[in-house]
């Protein structure tokens, strides 16, 4: 059986026990992570998602932190002949290893969060809606210049909280300038010093 699954605005061909080099995830070696914007199941029946396959999720063990090969990049503009640069990159990537693809789901759960789902009657409306709005990570439309188009860029990017964009480095600025196409604005706009003071609350 194998899955076709969206992760960093890409797409992967999985199938258990595969090793797979994605855009970098928020997780430490030996954790567990679970995709679930899945495209297309395969194995003896095909499932086609519209755009993903209800139910469906891929879950898989980090093995590491890692940075792909080096790019180099070589910039000079017309008509300027002092104007040239060679700039280099390493795009930073997690190791995974592929452990399981499952067909109706299942959210990863550590033993607290077992305890909450056998006490899941007695919790009142108000603190499930706390919890909904802690997953979905802050509003990345406070930083100035990002609207929902710029916002949903980057959640797809991985980024969904503002101490991630105040913990960026000038690498991470550089990748993340690439991404989205955007040379040079997070620094003209101070996302990183707007996303301190917003992190602070």
């Amino acid at each position: 059986m194998f899955a076709v699954l969206k992760t960093g605005g890409k797409q992967y061909k999985v199938q258990p026990g595969d090793m797979l080099r994605v855009e970098k995830l928020a997780a430490t070696a030996g954790e567990t992570v679970q995709f679930d914007e899945i495209l297309m199941l395969g194995g003896e029946k095909t499932v086609l998602g519209s755009p993903f396959v209800a139910g469906a999720a891929v879950q898989a063990e980090v093995i590491d932190q890692i940075k792909g090969e080096k790019v180099i990049n070589f910039v000079k503009r017309r008509r300027k002949h002092g104007s040239q640069r060679t700039k280099g990159h390493r795009q930073k990537l997690t190791l995974l290893r592929i452990t399981d693809i499952l067909e109706n789901g299942a959210r990863i759960a550590s033993a607290k969060a077992s305890k909450q789902a056998d006490a899941k009657d007695e919790t009142t409306a108000p603190a499930a809606e706390a919890t909904a709005a802690e997953t979905a990570g802050d509003d990345l439309k406070q930083l100035s210049g990002v609207g929902p188009a710029l916002e949903k860029k980057l959640h797809e990017a991985g980024v969904t909280t503002f101490a991630q964009v105040a913990a960026w480095t000038e690498e991470d600025v550089a990748a993340m300038d690439e991404k989205l196409s955007f040379k040079g604005r997070i620094e003209r706009e101070g996302w990183i010093e707007q996303a301190k003071e917003l992190a602070k609350g």
